[in-house]
């Protein structure tokens, strides 16, 4: 049964501060996610929808006995509407109960860093390089606090800051499991705030992984004015709260295409190995894979954790890549796409014509040295 009514968020609320063990369990409540529970009421799924294709945010969320029979009840409840089932962002107790399933399929999305909040001192203290990084941005007058949901939820300064955030991204704005609109529905998160005096600078916004006692850093946001070392200082200062407050885990997120999680990828159709392969390489124009992957892992997490997307039919279908895209894209992954290019377009001509400007401007400067010489 799916509900898109308050009453069902605020049941799907409750579920998720119970058993949320996925990373993600917390943004099925985010704009958008349409919300399905089992029949027993015991279980909750979020999903969107996208060309006869349930896209599914991580996994059911329900009592870790439960997984496989509310997975099964989801999919048959799919089938009855003519939809096909794909999970984004699976960890790995799903993933244990499709890895046998030949009528499953499975393809290794990226990795996510973990660490333990209260091993966080131990674990950046083995990196001046970070150190460095905080204390530039203190010197700049950066400070960060926890602001209340009450004050940060839909604060002008940080929705402007990030509009400056939004507009500097190769990619437009994404949705379902990135969504950037979390300010107005703040709740349960913590928002943490750098500001230089009164002007802010940049803030991350965390959401809870109850079955874990830990925190999902979901958003990290810098303005255009942020100094160099404010995303840094933003995540040190959440990770030392979350400590104090007890938590035993956090993690940055998924890294797409990472292989930092160290196993042997599920056997996958060629043109998708050759898509992968594709991205690793290429994808850098509209999608920073390795700088955002070399960032998380400059924290030195304690272990990395495979992701998984998980499919119906034998070999993992592209349907569901087309799917998943149409989901993230808000329906227009073909737009998304063309926009891509324009932004990355732009960028690479912006990036050299300063270049231009700049030889100009030494072979300038060097002519008049010599004159004057």
């Amino acid at each position: 049964m799916t509900q898109a009514t308050d009453a069902g968020r605020a049941r799907a609320r409750e579920l998720i501060l119970e058993f949320g063990w996925n990373a993600t369990a917390y943004q099925l409540l985010n704009p958008g996610i349409a919300l399905w529970f089992s029949g027993e009421g015991d279980a909750v799924v979020g999903y969107m929808t996208h060309r006869r294709t349930r896209v599914v945010g991580g996994a059911p969320v329900c009592a870790p006995a439960r997984l496989a029979a509310v997975a099964a009840e989801f999919a048959e409840d799919a089938h009855a509407t003519g939809d096909d089932v794909c999970y984004f962002g699976a960890g790995d107790r799903l993933e244990a109960v499709y890895a046998h399933r030949p009528d499953w399929s499975r393809v290794l999305l990226g990795a996510q860093p973990i660490w333990n909040p209260l091993h966080w001192a131990t674990a950046i203290g083995r990196r001046r390089s970070l150190r460095g990084q905080f204390n530039r941005a203190r010197n700049k007058g950066v400070a960060v606090t926890e602001w209340p949901p009450v004050k940060a939820e839909n604060d002008p300064s940080l929705r402007g800051c990030l509009a400056e955030w939004l507009a500097s991204r190769n990619l437009p704005p994404l949705h379902f499991m990135v969504e950037p609109e979390t300010l107005g529905q703040l709740h349960d998160r913590r928002v943490f705030v750098a500001a230089i005096g009164d002007a802010v600078v940049g803030f991350t916004v965390l959401s809870p992984v109850p079955g874990r006692n830990g925190w999902l850093v979901e958003q990290i946001v810098r303005g255009s004015n942020a100094p160099n070392g404010t995303a840094e200082l933003l995540i040190d200062s959440s990770m030392r709260a979350i400590a104090d407050s007890g938590a035993t885990y956090a993690t940055l997120g998924l890294s797409p295409l990472s292989q930092r999680a160290g196993i042997m990828p599920p056997p996958q159709p060629m043109w998708l190995r050759f898509l992968l392969r594709w991205l690793r390489l290429h994808g850098s124009r509209f999608y920073n894979f390795i700088g955002l992957d070399s960032f998380k892992s400059k924290f030195n997490p304690e272990s990395w954790e495979p992701i998984y997307g998980i499919a119906e039919g034998q070999r993992f279908p592209a349907s569901a890549l087309y799917a998943i895209a149409g989901v993230f894209s808000d329906g227009a992954p073909l737009r998304l796409v063309m926009q891509s290019v324009l932004r990355a377009a732009a960028t690479e001509a912006t990036a050299f014509l300063q270049r231009i400007i700049r030889r100009g401007a030494t072979r300038s400067w060097t002519q008049l040295h010599e004159r004057r010489a």
